[in-house]
């Protein structure tokens, strides 16, 4: 069985009505969201919109059930974006299902994870109540942590319904570096060098047994001075991915 509410007031209709629930958005983590026998699946997909968005004070903050595609589209319309990466946005990944998934991407090596982002939560606790914590200010967000609490709680701790980020500006362009190293410890422990080095890489990753993939980002013109210095470090050729190929390679 599935309900749906499209308003906040719909949703604390049903949290107060009693039957154990299991909220989802766009159903993208089907492992995390597919509720056992005796409990009801609750679609929050149509609490969404973006509320507010202040380039200047580089916030928003939108419903739970906002796609983050569109997240990233109006962030994008003013050289913003999420650091943090959050994965599935092409499937239609939204907001609430990040944070209750706690789920990043690559970009996390550098910037962290989307516990490192958000700033603000509301969401309904058990008993139909609507809770706020954190702040939609950086600056005024004090107080029990209550937006990390949410973090990877998978709708045990309440419905989740409105949500406030902090982002960044994007980088001017990005550069990947592919470089196979053989075997899974060389990959290892080039990792280890590189995660202590002097170089701000912006993702890293590793495709057994032995290929590392490295992002770098930044003012175009510096890029390649950039690039050459990391490859001088990997201790085997490497393959340079831009434009396109760049994006399409952390998709």
């Amino acid at each position: 069985m599935t309900l749906a509410a499209a308003s906040v007031e719909a949703l604390q209709d049903v949290v107060r009505q009693g039957p154990r629930i299991l909220p989802h958005g766009a159903g993208t983590k089907p492992a995390l969201c597919t509720p056992p026998d005796d409990v009801v699946a609750l679609d929050v997909s149509g609490l969404s919109g973006i509320l507010d968005y202040d380039p200047a004070e580089l916030t928003f903050t939108a419903l739970a059930g906002t796609p983050v595609a569109e997240v990233t589209e109006a962030l994008a319309e003013h050289g913003q974006y999420l650091p943090f990466d959050p994965p599935l946005s092409r499937a239609g990944a939204t907001l609430g299902g990040v944070v209750a998934a706690g789920t990043s991407g690559p970009n996390a090596f550098r910037h962290g994870g989307v516990r490192d982002f958000i700033i603000e939560v509301r969401f309904i606790d058990g008993t139909g109540r609507l809770v706020t914590g954190g702040g939609k200010v950086v600056k005024n967000a004090a107080g029990f942590d209550l937006p990390k609490l949410m973090i990877s709680s998978l709708g045990r701790l309440g419905v989740l319904v409105q949500l406030s980020f902090k982002v960044f500006p994007r980088p001017e362009a990005t550069t990947t570096l592919r470089v196979d190293l053989g075997s899974t410890e060389a990959a290892l422990t080039t990792m280890a060098a590189l995660g202590r080095g002097p170089l701000d890489l912006d993702a890293l990753d590793l495709e057994p047994p032995g290929r590392l993939i490295l992002r770098l980002g930044g003012a175009k013109e510096t890029l390649t001075a950039r690039a050459d210095r990391l490859g001088s470090l990997l201790g085997a050729p490497a393959e340079r991915l831009d434009d396109e190929a760049d994006v399409q390679e952390w998709r």
